[in-house]
């Protein structure tokens, strides 16, 4: 096991020494995820980088996946796919918001693979000369992609002659894989597909790759399990990351107090109180005030009052007195508590979790 040089999410080598909040990604569970998801793909798999791959740092993440034997990759925007280009020279790098107003050049110049989500885009990319491109078929989400109108309507000369090289849809409930709605979409765009014949077809994400069966196909896009998201306990993959705060004081509670803002919670003599320098401005959820957990020593300990800006208190009073001090590192995610609980505890998903983890973070990578 190799861990590098200590980085912020800006880019500070030195960010390590002072943070309050310590990120250890570990690119190898990261690659072990992406084989493990491949096996389940009936076709090629690909890797959802996009917002930073999921907050852990498309720079090194990337990299770690294509060593893995992924190159298929897709992004949100085109800033992201120009800074995906620069670190994966040969890959292939989807841009699922397509393309804006008078950029198509910029695609066609940085081999970016744009979707094309309106009949305005395809215009656009047809107008530039044209290239690879995707289409978006929107069976369900009413969010991007053209209707089935649209796409009912469009000239199929015109799109063969455009570099048209695939058509995907999303869909909108496949981590309830009961839900009626998986059914009815994949009978739409299968539908759909079948009067352009011959073009690959891209339906999952993590979920949709985990329903398989009839909803198998040519190019499976996951992302948050990849990142350790198991859906249920569904995905066949492992935690990759350990978010850790650092010991600011302790304080040994003398009398009854009432802890951090709105006085939310109260405790008595002889409890033991860590402050922790991690709190919602790193991403740590303000909504885990009294409902969140620190891990030390395979012991669960309770976080007590609101989560402020910079700091959160755990109660430490379950630990020997002489078992922790002033700049010794509590683990606040992983280490057992993975991402699906914590975002469980704080009432949101693990996407919004790993997003929100902030650039004061230090962040140290093993590979």
């Amino acid at each position: 096991m190799a861990v590098s040089e200590t980085i912020s999410a800006t880019g500070q080598a030195t960010a390590g020494l002072a943070a309050g909040g310590r990120l250890d990604i570990d690119l190898r569970a990261i690659a072990a995820n992406y084989r493990a998801l491949t096996r389940l793909a009936a076709g090629r798999c690909g890797a959802v980088v996009k917002a930073d791959a999921y907050g852990l740092g498309m720079r090194r993440v990337a990299p770690a996946l294509a060593a893995a034997g992924c190159r298929d990759f897709f992004v949100a925007t085109l800033d992201e796919g120009l800074a995906l280009r620069a670190r994966l020279p040969e890959a292939a790098i989807y841009v699922f918001n397509g393309q804006p107003p008078g950029a198509a050049r910029r695609f066609i110049e940085a081999r970016l693979v744009p979707v094309l989500n309106t009949p305005a885009q395809l215009a656009d990319w047809s107008e530039a000369g044209g290239g690879p491109c995707w289409l978006h078929i929107d069976t369900g989400m009413c969010r991007l992609g053209l209707s089935p109108a649209e796409f009912q309507a469009l000239d199929r000369s015109r799109l063969r002659r455009i570099g048209l090289s695939g058509l995907m849809t999303h869909l909108a409930c496949a981590e309830e894989p009961a839900h009626p709605l998986n059914r009815q979409q994949l009978a739409e765009f299968r539908s759909l597909a079948a009067t352009l014949p011959g073009l690959p077809l891209s339906i999952g994400n993590s979920a949709g790759l985990l329903l398989g069966g009839a909803f198998a196909d040519d190019l499976a896009r996951p992302g948050i399990a990849l990142y350790g998201g198991r859906i249920d306990g569904r995905a066949p993959v492992r935690e990759v990351l350990q978010l850790s705060g650092r010991v600011l004081q302790i304080n040994v509670i003398d009398r009854p107090r009432s802890v951090g803002y709105g006085a939310t919670a109260t405790v008595a003599p002889p409890a033991r109180l860590a402050t922790v320098g991690v709190g919602y401005a790193d991403g740590y959820l303000r909504s885990l005030g009294n409902a969140g957990f620190a891990v030390h020593a395979g012991r669960r300990l309770p976080l007590v009052g609101r989560v402020s800006m910079d700091a959160l208190v755990v109660d430490v009073s379950s630990l020997p007195a002489d078992g922790l001090r002033p700049g010794d590192w509590l683990t606040l995610l992983g280490g057992g508590l993975g991402i699906d609980e914590l975002a469980a505890l704080a009432g949101t998903i693990a996407y919004e979790l790993l997003t929100g983890l902030g650039p004061r973070l230090a962040r140290r990578y093993v590979d």
